[in-house]
């Protein structure tokens, strides 16, 4: 049986990991590369790093802090924001990224996925999704619309329609950030989660929502995502992630232990 990924996020804003409640009031946690570090070291086993205000600000990548990043994090790492064109995706992975996240850019530019899978092959593009339920309408069916720019802007885009279109396009993976369970702490968003996962043959990675191991263990037993993303959980001590780890492997979830990578 394939193991379910443990991916912890750290969004980034002025090289600080910073963690906020559906995209308001962030409070800073620390230094990227050091906690970077830290959570390579205790086993997770994946890392994604977001510059969350790139996009909206119109700046690129830090790209020396990605460098810093690969010289201190021996697990695969992805970063999105500030990834403008092809040339800032192959600085990216030349800089140490093992995979390149599009959000904004894929929405407005949908051609920077097949020209990122070209050039560097589908596992290396991750197509970023922020979803937020609307209800569903003619245009919107699931229910649930694509916003960009951090969240900021709505895009007209169903949810399932858009994973759909980017998977064609060429996207080798997707991370759905749910906004209305996005640091709440009480759950991932099941409904768009499975349908997403559900509607694609590429892995999905669910976003949002996680306060205890428990609820990585209801994500997994009810939808059809392939891994679990992180962030509060770990950023302010609540749980370690030998913790989380092991309450996923007594819940019946296949995990990889520390060591048995």
């Amino acid at each position: 049986m394939l193991t379910k990924r443990l991916i912890i996020c750290l969004d980034v804003r002025n090289r600080k990991v910073t963690k906020g409640v559906q995209f308001k009031g962030n409070v800073d946690i620390g230094d990227p590369v050091e906690l970077g570090a830290k959570y390579s070291a205790d086993g997770v086993d994946e890392l994604v790093f977001y510059d969350i205000t790139a996009s909206a600000e119109n700046r690129p990548c830090d790209f020396d802090m990605v460098k810093d990043i690969a010289k201190n994090v021996f697990i695969p790492f992805s970063v999105g924001g500030g990834i403008r064109h092809l040339d800032d995706m192959h600085r990216v992975l030349l800089a140490g990224a093992e995979k390149v996240s599009v959000n904004s850019l894929a929405v407005l530019h949908p051609e920077i996925i097949s020209e990122g899978a070209k050039a560097f092959g589908n596992q290396c593009v991750v197509l970023g999704m922020d979803a937020k339920c609307v209800g569903v309408s003619e245009k919107i069916p699931s229910g649930y619309e694509i916003y960009i720019k951090g969240g900021r802007a709505a895009t007209g885009l169903d949810a399932v329609e858009w994973a759909k279109k980017a998977e064609s396009l060429g996207a080798g993976e997707i991370c759905l950030n749910a906004m209305d369970t996005d640091g709440v702490c009480n759950g991932y968003e099941l409904s768009i989660t499975d349908k997403v996962a559900k509607a694609v043959g590429i892995p999905v990675i669910a976003s949002g929502g996680a306060g205890k191991p428990e609820h990585i263990a209801t994500l997994f037993q009810k939808t059809a995502a392939d891994a679990a993303l992180i962030a509060s959980m770990v950023h302010f001590g609540t749980y370690s992630v030998a913790q989380i780890k092991d309450d996923m492997r007594k819940a019946g979830v296949p995990v990889r232990m520390m060591g048995k990578r």
